[in-house]
């Protein structure tokens, strides 16, 4: 399984922690970052500037099955998150033979701005696409060119897989909207503790702790 982490210039601590906390627990897993100025370069991306995209990597990420070779399984994720165990674990499906898989959400978020200021889209399966994990062979309809053309509603709501599997919550486990469980992969979709005024969300003792050991480990 290959990971693709998205990218954005103005969260890169949420990237490198987010990176971090994966190769903790699996420290020889592959990890590519979705980087839009490279995507760009490499003419795979061409769409224009979406003023409605909260990250750069709001329509790359469904370039994830190409970039893989249209082979073997791939696991997207948000760079806002942070792994709490094997991201391997992931492959552990009940229900195998699905085009992609996800945590299948069902909440109304909390505000209508997040990160840093941010306007809060409400849609249907909000959330379904931060996590998804794909069955490369079966994805081959996210062709580039559908890709750059297709609209955001399409893309998002996976209006291209034939089948969606589904996902325990706890592989994308919304900090500060979920609790009883113990998250697997702990997604702070409002904003993360590296903004000033999400230092005291939930589970950002959590976050601190990983980036301080990050920094650790780069001075060791």
């Amino acid at each position: 399984m290959r990971v693709f982490i998205g990218y954005d210039t103005r969260e890169p601590e949420a990237y490198d922690v987010a990176e971090y906390s994966i190769k903790k627990y699996a420290p020889e897993i592959e990890i590519q970052p979705l980087k839009l100025s490279e995507l760009r370069r490499d003419g795979h991306y061409w769409r224009g500037h979406d003023n409605l995209g909260s990250t750069e990597f709001t329509i790359s990420r469904f370039l994830v099955p190409f970039l893989s070779g249209f082979s073997g399984f791939s696991l997207f994720i948000d760079c806002d998150m942070l792994a709490r165990c094997d991201i391997r674990e992931i492959m552990n499906l009940d229900q195998p033979g699905h085009d992609v898989y996800c945590v299948q959400h069902e909440y109304s978020p909390h505000s209508m701005t997040k990160m840093d200021g941010k306007q809060q889209h409400v849609y249907p399966r909000k959330n379904w696409s931060s996590v998804m994990l794909f069955d490369n062979d079966k994805c081959r309809a996210l062709s580039p060119e559908t890709v750059n053309s297709e609209t955001p509603m399409y893309l998002h709501r996976m209006l291209w897989a034939n089948s969606i599997g589904v996902l325990d919550k706890r592989w994308n486990y919304l900090a500060g909207y979920y609790e009883g469980d113990d998250p697997y992969l702990i997604h702070y979709t409002d904003g993360g503790p590296w903004f000033d005024e999400y230092k005291d969300c939930a589970f950002a003792d959590l976050w601190i702790d990983s980036f301080e050991a990050l920094q650790k480990s780069l001075t060791d």
